[in-house]
């Protein structure tokens, strides 16, 4: 039962981390054009070369 007292902390700080990177991305706008990458790939450009 002690590791109990091992891994509990543990997850809480594991998830916490996660939170914290979760809202460290929204606030540097890593979520902001969703859609951009998705259309980028359907636009057809030709090389001048």
């Amino acid at each position: 039962m002690s590791i109990l007292g091992f891994l509990i902390p543990l997850a809480l700080l594991m998830g916490l981390a996660g939170l914290g990177a979760f809202f460290w991305a929204m606030r540097s706008g890593q979520f902001e054009d969703l859609d951009g990458a998705a259309n980028r790939i359907l636009i057809d450009e030709e090389d001048d070369k």
